[in-house]
């Protein structure tokens, strides 16, 4: 019983802590004005607080008020808002080159994130833990597709930053290194199986995913409390090669559209009738 109340006022705690934190996140967001370079983001920051704020009290005025299909409702949101998170940081660090990108190239970048991201979902299952329904096996596999785009997003931005001439005072490798620090953690935890019956044991490994994601927010905090980096221009290495990318990729599209137009074309079977 004793520990049951420790674990309790543990996640009281750390409940209290998030929510500051993600307060004064907002807040710091809100004064920095970020809702016009990144909205997504500023926009999952907000999220975020609401949700979090509104399951916690619904579940301490009626504990289980939250159903499954609410969780998994939410998870979907959180996914779409994370999604577009990453699509948008993309676009930002493309931000030398926007004057020779069209719109549809916006499109093209989401593109690739739904096509990564589909190609993440099958070998995001734990066809083993035993889960006892469907909407739960599908907020965890959503959950693990999520995490895994963010690391894997994380780790080429990372990889790429001296071509991409963007370091750590750079807002979008900021916000992707705050993304892939957490779902490392909540990966990592994943991966450990405590005995079945370990209330004790999950409720730890719990704490320790909430105090990464806690890392995660003063991490966003540090870095909005300091002004943005002046943004470089690319090496001319990475500038030849996305120009050439995008000409190339523009040049398809209209080649298709030639073929397309030039093809012959089926007879109107109403015309053969009459004919």
């Amino acid at each position: 019983m004793q520990s049951g109340k420790v674990s309790v006022s543990l996640g009281n705690v750390l409940w209290l802590l998030g929510a500051v934190i993600d307060a004064a996140l907002v807040g710091l967001l809100i004064y920095r004005r970020v809702w016009r370079s990144f909205p997504f983001f500023f926009a999952y920051c907000v999220s975020d607080l609401c949700v979090n704020g509104g399951t916690y009290f619904a579940d301490q005025l009626s504990p289980g008020f939250v159903s499954v299909d609410g969780y998994l409702a939410e998870t979907i949101l959180d996914s779409v808002l994370q999604v577009s998170v990453l699509v948008e940081l993309a676009w930002s660090v493309l931000r030398p080159l926007r004057a020779h990108l069209t719109r549809k190239s916006l499109l093209v970048v989401g593109g690739i994130f739904l096509i990564v991201g589909a190609a993440i979902w099958p070998f995001a299952s734990l066809p083993d833990a035993g889960l006892p329904n469907w909407e739960i096996a599908m907020t965890v596999q959503m959950q693990h597709t999520a995490a895994i785009l963010r690391i894997l997003f994380f780790v080429l931005l990372a990889s790429l930053s001296q071509f991409l001439s963007i370091g750590w005072r750079d807002r979008e490798l900021q916000i992707a290194t705050g993304f892939g620090f957490f779902s490392l953690v909540s990966l990592a935890v994943t991966f450990v199986h405590p005995p079945q019956g370990a209330v004790d044991a999950y409720q730890m490994l719990n704490s320790i995913v909430v105090i990464g994601y806690l890392c995660s927010l003063l991490y966003f905090v540090y870095c909005f409390l300091h002004e943005e980096a002046p943004r470089r221009e690319f090496t001319t290495q990475m500038r030849t090669l996305l120009l050439s990318l995008a000409g190339t990729a523009h040049t398809s599209r209209i080649q298709a559209e030639s073929l397309r137009e030039s093809a012959p074309k089926e007879p109107d079977p109403n015309e053969l009738d009459k004919n």
